[in-house]
């Protein structure tokens, strides 16, 4: 009788049944990520996604849009969202795809807003999953980052996504890691996007052209000055703030001693 009574206060125990939705709340996005990011391989969905299939599907893809407008742009949408959230390794191949089917400037807007949401996703499940505990271990270096980031972070998001020197996908994730507030990271994520994707489905954008002309265009043409040029210039001019701030506060110093 006593172990019953027991048993029922400890089911009925409020602490206890808080525990385990919270723990859903904390890792089920991020473990329905990484299923997504693990079924991607196991069931080598890689090959549908190529710039040689896009070549050779361009006119029955253009089609299917003209006939489809809004169940095409929602397919698009969709499909970029969860491959960003699942982080795939089709970023690139999407990008021109939209500029093939879409244009540049519908390509872009669509292609800035999908991506957001699925980096937003990714943002949210590490925070959520492992955000706070990881802080929490990985000592002073990680606070002065963090510290860093809070007073310049616009700037340095900014930077991230305007420079590919890192994977998008680690980019989307330590933001959340270093405690970058949400509106923060969306802004900074949205506009840093903006220039980098407009590149890409500008080249999608001449694909059909290329190919009609007999050529297929190679990751190399990223390389090119006139798209490597602008890209620079964005850059510099994101860290403005960052290098006025640090001179003001040189200057503040100087004028106290």
């Amino acid at each position: 009788m006593a172990g019953q009574l027991g048993a029922e206060q400890g089911d009925s125990d409020p602490s206890r049944q808080s525990a385990k939705p919270s723990a859903v709340r904390r890792w089920g996005l991020a473990a329905a990520l990484l299923t997504g990011f693990a079924a991607f391989f196991v069931f080598d969905l890689g090959r549908f996604v190529s710039l040689s299939a896009l070549a050779g599907n361009c006119e029955a893809l253009e089609a299917w849009v003209d006939a489809n407008p809004v169940l095409s742009r929602g397919a698009y949408t969709g499909v970029y969202f969860l491959a960003i959230a699942f982080s795939l390794p089709v970023g690139v191949v999407l990008t021109v795809a939209g500029g093939v089917v879409f244009g540049l400037f519908e390509g872009t807007i669509l292609t800035v807003l999908s991506a957001t949401a699925g980096a937003f996703a990714v943002f949210l499940a590490a925070r959520s999953a492992i955000g706070d505990s990881l802080r929490r271990r990985a000592g002073p270096f990680v606070a002065r980052l963090e510290a860093g980031f809070r007073e310049n972070a616009l700037s340095y998001l900014l930077v991230l996504r305007l420079v590919p020197l890192f994977p998008f996908w680690l980019v989307n994730i330590v933001p959340a890691l270093l405690g970058v507030p949400t509106r923060t990271y969306v802004l900074g994520t949205l506009l840093g996007i903006i220039p980098g994707t407009f590149v890409f489905v500008s080249v999608g954008n001449g694909l059909e052209t290329l190919i009609d002309q007999g050529k297929m265009p190679g990751l190399e043409v990223f390389l090119q000055p006139a798209v490597l040029i602008p890209l620079a210039g964005l850059t510099v001019l994101s860290l403005v703030p960052v290098v006025f701030k640090r001179l003001r506060g040189r200057g503040g110093e100087q004028s106290n001693q």
